[in-house]
C-alpha cells in the first residue's frame, strides 16, 4: 500500500510496484491524464508535474521515491473551470497551444518559476523553460504567456502570501 498526496488530497494506492514511474500511476492508477508521455526520459517536459513545488519530470521519477511529497498535476491547478489560475488564463489570452501537447508540462513549469520569482526577466523564463521542448515552436508566446501571467493581481496576491507565511 501506498499513499500519495496528489492535488491537495490524499490517494492511497494497493498492489502498486514502487519502481512504477510516477507518471504511469497519475494517468492509469489515478486518471489523471493531463501529464503526457513525450520521451520517457525525462528531456521533453510533457510529463512535468511538481513536486513540492519543484518540476519534476513524472516520467523519471518512481512513485516509491515520492514519500510524503505533494504532488500537485495540471489537473489540481485551476480552483474551478470558470477560475483558472493565472498562468492558464494567460495562455488561453496569448493562445500559446498549438497542438497541445506539451502544454500541461510548459505550464506546470511555468507555475513553478512564478511561484518562486513573480517578475521574471527574460533570461530567467528562458533559463526555467530551457527543459519544456514545443514541437510547434510557440516559444514567444510561451513567454509572452508568463510575462502576462506575472502581471496579474492574483499571481503577486498568491506571491504575498507565501512570503507572510
Amino acid at each position: 500500500m501506498l499513499k500519495l498526496n496528489v492535488n491537495g488530497e490524499s490517494r492511497t494506492l494497493t498492489d502498486l510496484d514502487g519502481d512504477m514511474p510516477l507518471l504511469w500511476v497519475l494517468r492509469d492508477r489515478l486518471q489523471l491524464v493531463g501529464a503526457k508521455y513525450g520521451c520517457g526520459i525525462g528531456q521533453c517536459g510533457a510529463c512535468t508535474v511538481l513536486l513540492n513545488g519543484q518540476p519534476i519530470r513524472s516520467c523519471s521519477v518512481s512513485v516509491g521515491q515520492i514519500g510524503d511529497g505533494e504532488i500537485r498535476t495540471i489537473e489540481g491547478l485551476a480552483e474551478s473551470p470558470e477560475n483558472l489560475h493565472p498562468v492558464q488564463e494567460a495562455w488561453i489570452e496569448e493562445d500559446v497551444a498549438q497542438c497541445g501537447y506539451c502544454q500541461a508540462g510548459q505550464i506546470m513549469t511555468a507555475t513553478a518559476l512564478l511561484e518562486k520569482n513573480p517578475t521574471p526577466s527574460d533570461a530567467d523564463i528562458d533559463a526555467a523553460m530551457a527543459g519544456n521542448l514545443c514541437r510547434c515552436g510557440t516559444y514567444l508566446r510561451i513567454r509572452s504567456a508568463i510575462k502576462r501571467a506575472s502581471q496579474n493581481p492574483k499571481t503577486s496576491a498568491s506571491a504575498k502570501q507565501e512570503e507572510n507565511a
